[in-house]
């Protein structure tokens, strides 16, 4: 119920905001046209008291009009405007800088920006054309112009800001839940863990065969391992130098050991040593969990190889399967957490390999290639030391 009420309200803001900004929007429109019509009428003015100052002009015993001199000096003390003559000369010219004026061809550039903005106003004496004004957008309605842009980014910068706010504290939340579990699944596995332990130390006094003890202790050893990892999870763990092909050979060798025998396993190692700063364990458990979806990824059934190889400053380690491949689109979204493509799948594997990697390691883990119906290539790459 509660869920379903935060959709509603939510769904109520976006739908306000929206209305809002597009008020805001059509306003804005609407007061640049009026503006723009008020121009006009200025300009239109102002054609009419130039044509009476050259109607006027021949008499020379005739002053000129207050009110024309009026609007000719005062009416156009913002707006760009240019006056040609029927020569197609320059006649007159207010708010443009005299170097824009000194080429026939910047003239025309002016001519034609001033014609896109707003319709030339022709002067009339009579029935002829003496002179045509064409006039540009006044520095205030150019600013006027972009400012439902301006508007449109700061709203956009708003709610992305709000996004990655809203985001940052969902991961923080989910973070802190799956912290929790996993501490608290160490906690539960750790009671029954001691008791095996100690049933195992019974057991090497009875007459049981060796072997069954032997295994008994590698899967007590596999419990431990494991309630190490999960107790490691959201706290920064401790890297060692460690040589990672023997950490590799060991993880590697224990899941062949416990998989299928219709997964063909291949180890293709490098003879010397190489040392990165490293944490075994959880460097162990994204060797397990890549292996697994492989072995998924092929339905239990195909070839598997691992491959190790050095440049200068890296280690490189592949890990290639015979499955159904992965689209391109979706070679960052297997990271996702959550993302799966199995039915009971939880989609943690990839996104806890990628996190022990990349925020654990400072490495970087990746699809370094994909064919559908042919395989899948991850590729590890860590900086060796």
């Amino acid at each position: 119920m509660f869920s379903s009420n935060r959709n509603v309200i939510r769904w109520i803001i976006i739908l306000s905001s929206f209305i809002i900004i597009s008020l805001i929007l059509w306003n804005t429109y609407t007061f640049f046209q009026k503006f723009k019509a008020e121009e006009r009428v200025k300009m239109n003015t102002w054609s009419v008291a130039q044509i009476d100052l050259l109607e006027n002009i021949d008499d020379l015993d005739k002053d000129v009009n207050n009110v024309t001199s009026h609007v000719l000096t005062e009416m156009t003390t913002s707006t760009p405007m240019l006056v040609i003559d029927a020569n197609g000369e320059v006649n007159n010219y207010i708010n443009i800088e005299d170097s824009k004026l000194s080429d026939s061809l910047k003239v025309q550039r002016i001519i034609k920006k001033f014609s896109n903005e707003n319709t030339p106003i022709e002067v009339k004496v009579g029935k002829e054309t003496i002179q045509t004004i064409y006039y540009g957008n006044s520095p205030l309605l150019n600013k006027l112009k972009y400012y439902p842009l301006a508007l449109l980014l700061i709203i956009l910068l708003f709610a992305a800001v709000v996004y990655f706010f809203y985001r940052s504290s969902k991961n923080a939340a989910q973070n802190k839940l799956w912290t929790g579990m996993a501490k608290e699944t160490a906690h539960q596995i750790g009671t029954p863990l001691s008791s095996l332990v100690g049933w195992a130390e019974i057991l090497k006094t009875e007459n049981v065969n060796p072997e069954y003890i032997t295994e008994i202790e590698k899967d007590i050893d596999r419990l431990q391992t494991i309630t190490e990892r999960f107790s490691k999870i959201g706290s920064a763990p401790t890297l060692q130098k460690t040589d990672i092909i023997e950490v590799t050979n060991t993880s590697f060798q224990y899941l062949q050991s416990r998989s299928s025998k219709l997964v063909n396993f291949e180890l293709k190692n490098l003879d010397n040593e190489i040392f990165v700063n490293l944490n075994p364990q959880l460097f162990s458990w994204t060797i397990e969990n890549l292996v697994k979806n492989a072995i998924d990824a092929m339905k239990g059934k195909g070839d598997l190889k691992l491959e190790v190889s050095q440049n200068e400053k890296q280690v490189l380690i592949n890990i290639s399967d015979t499955g159904k491949g992965i689209p391109k689109n979706q070679f960052q979204k297997i990271f996702e957490p959550g993302y799966t493509t199995k039915k009971r799948g939880w989609g943690l594997g990839l996104s806890l390999a990628k996190r022990i990697i990349e925020d654990y390691h400072n490495g970087k883990i990746k699809v370094l290639q994909s064919d559908i119906g042919k395989g899948t290539t991850i590729q590890i790459l860590l900086k060796t030391i």
